[in-house]
């Protein structure tokens, strides 16, 4: 089967090394040139645009940055959908929001292209060490094709519905995400004030049946005070972002989420959009939240 990358960044890259570690024949392409010279030396094939990157390609991947990035990297003048052999499949791993993968679905459908969205839950470490989970919407049997090649980047393969499905939990998890890290970084300050000391506090709440279990790893993060970036602050907003604009669509009222938007979009503006996206705790204590 011959494999196609296009999109190299924190997690497309590792995940791309993860399928060259099964011996996958797997051609790459990115913005960027760092990332597919590193791939070549294990084992990639460099190409040298999107479009022929997916020529006889039996599956092509993509882990883009935005709803806009993958539109214009598919079905523009330049994409490369127009440039796929029929009845190739496409696996969109981008988060995005889900009436952009039911469009995507269609239009590639359009040009004889079968098409899942397969959005990740997991950040750096987890795409490195092929820990990833993936939320699938797609027809069974076009799952049925590409499933071991998702349990070779992840721990876990979740079909939950048809296309547009996968990014709508991918989504829905997103925020979760984030509003929690929110909490959490409220509630270490707040404790401070009450004369716990920071440590008692990262020892303590991370650990207590209300709190997300990922609050563990975050939490020695805020220890240490460093927010090497492992999920883009600038990305969780961009999610946050998405689920207000789905909200928006489908009727429904998102105030904690809305919240939690607006005060990400200020942690951006202060120059944390490239940190991790625990670092919300370092925009909040610097007391300059909305």
């Amino acid at each position: 089967m011959e494999l196609a990358f296009i999109g190299l960044g924190i997690m497309g890259s590792r995940m791309a090394a993860n399928l060259l570690k099964k011996n996958k024949n797997l051609t790459v392409f990115n913005r960027s040139a760092a990332p597919i010279r590193k791939l070549v030396a294990q084992g990639a094939v460099a190409a040298d645009s999107y479009r022929n990157a997916v020529k006889g390609a039996d599956v092509v991947f993509t882990m883009l940055a935005s709803p806009e990035v993958v539109e214009k990297v598919a079905f523009s003048e330049e994409g490369f959908v127009s440039a796929m052999k029929k009845n190739a499949i496409w696996v969109d791993c981008s988060t995005v929001n889900p009436s952009f993968s039911r469009k995507s679905f269609l239009m590639a459908k359009e040009c004889g292209i079968r098409f899942m969205d397969a959005p990740v839950s997991g950040t750096k470490p987890n795409a490195e060490n092929a820990d990833l989970a993936f939320f699938v919407g797609a027809e069974k049997s076009v799952l049925d094709i590409v499933q071991s090649l998702l349990e070779g980047m992840g721990q876990k393969v979740m079909h939950v519905g048809e296309p547009g499905k996968g990014t709508a939990l991918k989504m829905l998890v997103n925020s979760l995400l984030a509003q929690s890290m929110l909490m959490l970084s409220e509630n270490i300050l707040l404790g401070e004030k009450l004369g716990f000391s920071k440590d008692f506090l990262l020892d303590t709440l991370p650990k207590m049946s209300v709190c997300a279990p990922f609050t563990q790893a975050k939490a020695e993060m805020i220890r240490k005070n460093d927010f090497q970036v492992q999920f883009p602050l600038e990305w969780m907003h961009k999610d946050l972002h998405l689920a207000a604009l789905t909200a928006y669509e489908e009727g429904q009222p998102l105030p904690l989420a809305n919240s939690a938007k607006e005060i990400y979009a200020a942690a951006k503006q202060d120059g944390l959009g490239r940190k991790d996206f625990s670092a919300i705790y370092q925009f909040m204590k610097n007391g300059t939240s909305p």
